[in-house]
């Protein structure tokens, strides 16, 4: 059986299709804009997982997580709990919900940077990045 490709500028690794977008905006608006390419918010549900987003993620990037419902319970778009030893992948001293500073706001949404290696940190899910769409050929 012959495997489908990714879309034209798409990246493929394994059994998914990625693509960091051109735009920046809100966590909602590359929620919309994903799912409207037939693809959503990358879910990392694993370690390997982290590999492809860091290969394309050459800026700050919406990812898929996020603990809007309620707080400290972080849950991937496809509905299911963050299951990884999240200390893995968080930022030193992340998630904090801003650390209670009004400056920051409640931060509920998960975005990755590509300066650090532990690179997940939570923000104001209006703060405005690039994203990371994944979907299966």
């Amino acid at each position: 059986m012959q495997s489908k490709a990714c879309p034209a500028g798409w990246s493929r690794f394994s059994y998914s299709c990625y693509l960091l977008s051109e735009r920046s905006g809100s966590w909602d608006v590359a929620r919309k804009d994903c799912r409207d390419r037939g693809a959503d918010l990358v879910v990392i549900d694993s370690l390997e997982d982290q590999t492809p987003v860091s290969n394309i993620a050459t800026t700050g990037a919406w990812i898929g997580l996020n603990d809007k419902l309620q707080e400290g319970t972080w849950k991937w778009v496809d509905g299911t709990p963050l299951t990884l030893i999240p200390a893995g992948n968080w930022e030193e001293d992340q998630p904090d919900n801003g650390g209670g500073s009004s400056h920051w706001g409640e931060e509920d949404c998960v975005h990755v940077r590509t300066d650090m290696k532990k690179s997940w940190n939570d923000r104001s899910c209006s703060t405005s990045f690039k994203w990371i769409c994944e979907k299966t050929p």
